[in-house]
């Protein structure tokens, strides 16, 4: 049986698009900027909410458009108030995001596709494999569910959750602009932060964006072996290739790129591992981010010891990088 086609999302709109919309119901074009608000700033997830449209315009774009904002199935709420949650899509699709609140800020964390296809063996999505990648409302709506959870403006974004960014490149770009827009949650740029196991491909084009958009690596380790074990997805980029490419990246924009690390016990946290990571990241611009493993039932892989943590911190910082 032939699948009825989802009628578009309104909210996926330009504002050029909105305004050809109503040029084209024979509106006044100020209703243009009347629904963006509803839209974008309103975060509104009906026709019924925009009181000051008239009614037979609204039913008119309720038969050609529609809201598919994802519903929440699950969540999770930790002890320090952060809270996780589970999205499921109009095609049923599901994906995870999380908040992050401190004092005045609300961080989220997105996912950028319904699972990967990178296959890093130490990650639970990855394990699992791709589904489909998500569209920049898909992306959007994640932090508009946040928003509205907390009843509060969300202050960063991190493309951090399932998926790799960069097999969604143009999509992910789409989503940054929309969270950057003045039309919608209007967060500063260098408050959006993609994080890509390193595609080299499209550090150059995300490069050169006009906006200010911050880059992560997921590095894991500055042994090309110990890498091609962990992240068998990007064994063809290899880390001089990939230091290259980043340090074409800060010439050409002057910004500090993050190398996400996450400690392994025995794997990434020994000697010669640690001063691998030193010596690839001193005397260049970044910053490192030391993380301890997701401990995953029935995986193979452990975090390292809280102090292994620390002692990889203090040896980075003695060679002049930026840890935490």
């Amino acid at each position: 049986m032939e699948q009825t086609k989802q009628p578009r999302d309104i909210r996926s709109l330009t504002m050029d698009e909105l305004t050809e919309l109503v040029a084209s119901c024979k509106q006044p074009a100020f209703r243009a900027k009347q629904l963006a608000e509803w839209l974008f700033d309103k975060n509104v997830c009906s026709f019924d909410e925009m009181t000051n449209i008239p009614k037979a315009l609204r039913e008119q774009l309720a038969e050609q458009f529609s809201f598919n904002a994802p519903e929440e199935i699950a969540r999770q709420v930790s002890s320090d108030g952060s809270r996780k949650y589970l999205l499921r899509f109009s095609d049923g699709i599901s994906v995870e995001t999380v908040a992050m609140p401190s004092r005045s800020k609300l961080a989220v964390c997105i996912s950028t596709q319904a699972g990967c296809a990178m296959g890093c063996v130490f990650c639970a999505t990855g394990i699992a494999g791709l589904t489909r990648s998500l569209t920049a409302q898909e992306m959007v709506d994640q932090v508009l569910h946040v928003a509205n959870d907390f009843n509060e403006r969300v202050t960063s974004v991190v493309f951090m959750g399932q998926g790799e960014p960069f097999n969604n490149f143009d999509a992910t770009v789409e989503a940054l602009r929309k969270l950057n827009s003045e039309h919608g949650p209007n967060i500063g740029a260098r408050h959006l932060t993609v994080s890509t196991c390193g595609i080299i491909p499209r550090i150059r084009p995300f490069a050169d964006l006009p906006e200010q958009f911050t880059l992560a690596i997921s590095l894991h380790s500055a042994i090309q072996q110990t890498r091609n074990q962990l992240m068998p997805g990007v064994k063809k980029y290899t880390l001089p290739r990939l230091y290259e490419a980043l340090r074409l990246y800060t010439e050409k924009t002057g910004r500090r790129p993050t190398y996400e690390f996450a400690m392994i016990e025995g794997i990434n946290d020994t000697d010669p591992e640690m001063r691998a990571l030193c010596d690839f990241c001193e005397g260049t611009l970044c910053h490192v981010n030391l993380i301890q493993l997701n401990n995953i039932p029935d995986s193979p892989f452990k975090p390292s010891p809280q102090k292994k943590v620390e002692e990889l911190q203090r040896r980075l910082m003695t060679r002049g990088v930026e840890t935490t």
